[in-house]
């Protein structure tokens, strides 16, 4: 891996995080675990690469596009991987074979060789199950913390969920009752060579101060402002 690259806070568990950030040599356990980031704790999502690999003790391309889309619903049904175990077991599987034929078994394929922001997220957007949301979290976390060099940032729009709607609305940047897309042009207006440059901030901030109830306001890093 990259020593000179900060490690990418993606669970709190650090072997899991560091099998997920070791994206040079296993890139496919960074793309599965953003396709199962839905409907559930981001952390207990990007676990689920790390909880396959325990139970069927490989995570080579090559041999987990070898288990039928059967075996990946019987595996999260049965260990109760995810809030929508059935579903996700179907893009898990849908990924794997995508990465191994589209990709010729690389994942890093997505990415490398300096493309556009709009090409990485476009890419990200052919994934079964994979939408707006997703497909620009991947990329801006690619482009923002892995420091992977992309030709352009302006594609990488904020992607907005609870924490994140809530700071900019208690911040006063936008209205109390601006919808998804007014965040996302309000992050395009505050900084448009690259919107999702703020994405991660606020959503710490959410997270760590700026609480739905019982929010420590003394204590946020942006008070001041």
């Amino acid at each position: 891996m990259n020593t000179e690259r900060e490690t990418v806070h993606l669970v709190d568990d650090p072997e899991i995080n560091a099998f997920l950030n070791d994206i040079e040599h296993c890139p496919h356990a960074y793309v599965l675990g953003c396709l199962m980031d839905c409907q559930m704790k981001s952390e207990k999502a990007f676990s689920i690469p790390w909880i396959v690999k325990d139970l069927v003790g490989t995570f080579s391309i090559d041999s987990l596009a070898e288990f039928t889309e059967r075996y990946y619903q019987d595996l999260f049904l049965s260990n109760n991987l995810h809030r929508f175990s059935n579903d996700k077991a179907k893009v898990f599987f849908a990924a794997v074979q995508q990465i191994a034929r589209q990709y010729e078994g690389d994942a890093s394929r997505i990415w490398t060789g300096n493309p556009s922001s709009a090409a990485v997220v476009y890419r990200f957007l052919q994934f079964k199950g994979c939408g707006i949301k997703i497909a620009t979290m991947a990329t801006n976390i690619l482009a923002r913390q892995f420091k992977v060099p992309l030709s352009d940032y302006y594609s990488l729009d904020i992607s907005p969920d609870v924490h994140i709607d809530r700071v900019l609305k208690r911040a006063g940047l936008v209205n109390k009752g601006a919808s998804r897309e007014e965040i996302i042009y309000k992050a395009r207006e505050m900084n448009p060579d690259f919107p999702g440059i703020i994405d991660f901030s606020c959503w710490e901030i959410g997270r760590q101060f700026c609480r739905p109830q019982n929010p420590l306001c003394e204590q946020c890093p942006i008070r001041s402002e």
